[in-house]
């Protein structure tokens, strides 16, 4: 419980200073929303004046910003000047998106890595090891939106196997047919997030899998004649935790930051999207809102990764 309520307490702490960071580097960006309106001979200063004022950018940096933090305490991110939509309303329609394919593919990445890891350290020099290091360089040397393009043009224009882009099929489903296109649509850019994903964390493996099968723990239960079975249980699994879970812990921001150019590729309404299209129009409550819940979700999920480890080893304390 102690552990727990440090890392509460840090979590708002670099949420914080996140927020600052961000909300100035957003309003020191070049240009603003209402640049195209001021170019324009159509809207007079008066208008631009009053829309400013409606949304609250007349007003001193600091008080935008307390305003700002005030409103996010009840969960109010504002309106979006693009939509004129509730902020809230926005990302909670984005994020489950978002959130599938960011877990899927940790799971897969997970489970992958530590099934070819292991299969490459117990070939060591063998073809199978060879097979799986190049694999591994591949994916650890690809651009997420190269293998993308890639993945479009193989399995989606010539083999017909999967849509080009979108979450839906035009023609509407229902029930659970529904989820099935859905998944249909999300094959590609999971397959893609979880090939890039794969080749630090194979490597990785390998190399942690080879140290403890030269251990002298290793040794000893050779000597007593485990069973294969009995030595990836015992031995080779639970040394091999600690250290992955690290890893995926502080794999999240790279994942999450690679969907918004995979979300962008394959025209998924998901978070990623959204804070690119904000981007691009310099629509402030969105980007501040997406960043905050992006970088909330990053924290909770080190810190679910730090309890992980904790649990693991009761004797292992984190800062």
């Amino acid at each position: 419980m102690k552990q727990f309520l440090k890392k509460i307490f840090y979590i708002l702490f670099m949420l914080f200073l996140i927020s600052i960071i961000s909300f100035l580097a957003i309003h020191a960006a070049p240009n603003s929303f209402f640049a195209a309106g001021e170019l324009n001979p159509n809207m007079t200063e008066e208008a631009i004046a009053t829309l400013k004022a409606v949304y609250g950018l007349d007003k001193p940096l600091l008080e935008q910003y307390t305003d700002w933090v005030v409103n996010i305490m009840t969960l109010n991110f504002g309106i979006s000047f693009v939509s004129g939509q509730d902020v809230s309303a926005e990302i909670l329609k984005r994020l489950p998106v978002t959130l599938v394919m960011n877990i899927t593919s940790l799971v897969a990445v997970f489970v992958l890595s530590l099934y070819l890891g292991i299969k490459a350290a117990l070939n060591f020099e063998k073809k199978s090891d060879y097979i799986i290091r190049q694999i591994s360089l591949l994916s650890f040397s690809m651009p997420s939106f190269y293998l993308a393009l890639l993945f479009i043009i193989f399995f989606a224009l010539l083999l017909g196997l999967f849509p080009i882009s979108g979450l839906h099929s035009i023609e509407p489903k229902e029930g659970f047919a529904y989820y099935l296109d859905m998944a249909w649509h999300l094959v590609l850019p999971i397959g893609v997030m979880v090939f890039v994903g794969l080749g630090s964390m194979v490597i990785y493996i390998r190399s942690l899998t080879l140290e403890i099968l030269k251990s002298d723990y290793y040794y000893f239960a050779l000597s007593r004649g485990l069973t294969k079975k009995e030595l990836l249980r015992y031995y080779i699994f639970p040394n091999l935790l600690p250290p992955i879970v690290t890893l995926l812990g502080l794999s999240l921001p790279g994942l999450i930051g690679g969907s918004v150019i995979l979300e962008s590729i394959f025209g998924i309404e998901g978070m990623g999207q959204l804070f690119y299209m904000s981007a691009m129009s310099r629509d402030y409550p969105i980007i501040m809102g997406t960043l905050i819940i992006t970088a909330f979700l990053t924290l909770l999920g080190n810190m679910v990764a730090d309890l992980i480890l904790l649990k693991l080893n009761p004797y292992m304390t984190r800062g």
